[in-house]
């Protein structure tokens, strides 16, 4: 007997691709480009691309609120 895969998947079997941690700015874009993906609009709920790597928005948003912390504080 074979193994079957766990988990959800859709009704024509097909898997979607997650992206890639990091863009790796080949010319012809790959298929798990987070760049590429942003731009189709395939790129999974919560991620966003910031500096060709791929992020939650949570993170960015902390990131964010710790930068202009240390601006006022300056």
């Amino acid at each position: 007997m074979g193994k079957k895969a766990k988990g959800k998947g859709s009704k024509d079997g097909k898997v979607a691709k997650l992206p890639k941690k990091k863009c790796c700015e080949d010319t012809p874009k790959c298929q798990r480009c987070p760049l590429r993906m942003l731009k189709e609009g395939t790129l999974p709920e919560g991620y966003t691309v910031h500096k060709r790597r791929l992020v939650t928005t949570a993170e960015l948003e902390r990131s964010r609120r710790k930068k202009s912390k240390k601006k006022i504080a300056a």
